[in-house]
């Protein structure tokens, strides 16, 4: 098999694994086989996904996708930021069933502020959402994004596989312009959960 051929079967593997996980196919994808290659781009996943959905189980999905959102933005990256800060928002809804203060679209555009102003946004929209505990992670998470800060626990070395995994997708999608697509979660497939959302953001308009 040709190299472009192998390239396109990993592609088409990739997209098939996220449609089940996520119930669609990132535009990413395409990205990172042609980033690492298509032997590379297979064992990154089979490394690193493994790692970060047993975060998700110890961390909380919550929890985990507000840390790659503040890595994602302390990168500069639209495409993940708004992945992971719609996935937050549903998440929220679900659980609160109210809308999580600040949308997605609005969050992903933080990515050009400096460390101290991302910080205050972050802990500001979270207190507002009542989620005082989670407003400590924000300065914990972009402590170690910016490498000021070592792991102190297990919690924390989790947060660590992030910032290294989150930041490879960061710099392929930043340099590849990706657009924003859908939340990077297993609540995408809901569709009942993203059509009250949509409802309660147009109402909110």
């Amino acid at each position: 098999m040709s190299q472009d051929g192998l390239a396109g079967l990993v592609t088409r593997m990739l997209e098939s694994m996220c449609r089940v996980l996520w119930g669609f196919a990132p535009r990413m994808i395409p990205h990172i086989v042609a980033r690492l290659g298509p032997v590379r781009a297979v064992l990154w996943f089979a490394v690193n996904m493994p790692r970060l959905l047993r975060t998700m189980h110890v961390l909380g999905p919550l929890r985990t996708h507000l840390a790659a959102v503040a890595i994602s933005l302390h990168n500069n990256c639209t495409y993940c930021a708004y992945g992971h800060a719609f996935a937050l928002e549903l998440i929220y809804l679900r659980e609160h069933d109210r809308l999580f203060p600040v949308d997605a679209r609005t969050i992903a555009e933080w990515r050009d502020l400096g460390p101290r102003e991302l910080g205050h946004r972050l802990r500001s929209v979270l207190q507002e959402a009542g989620l005082h505990v989670e407003a400590l992670w924000v300065d914990r998470t972009l402590a170690l994004a910016a490498g000021g800060h070592r792991p102190v626990d297990a919690d924390e070395a989790r947060i660590v596989h992030m910032v290294g995994m989150i930041g490879r997708m960061n710099r392929i999608a930043v340099e590849a312009g990706v657009e924003p697509d859908e939340a990077q979660n297993p609540i995408n497939k809901d569709t009942a959960l993203k059509a009250r959302y949509a409802e309660l953001r147009a109402a909110a308009t």
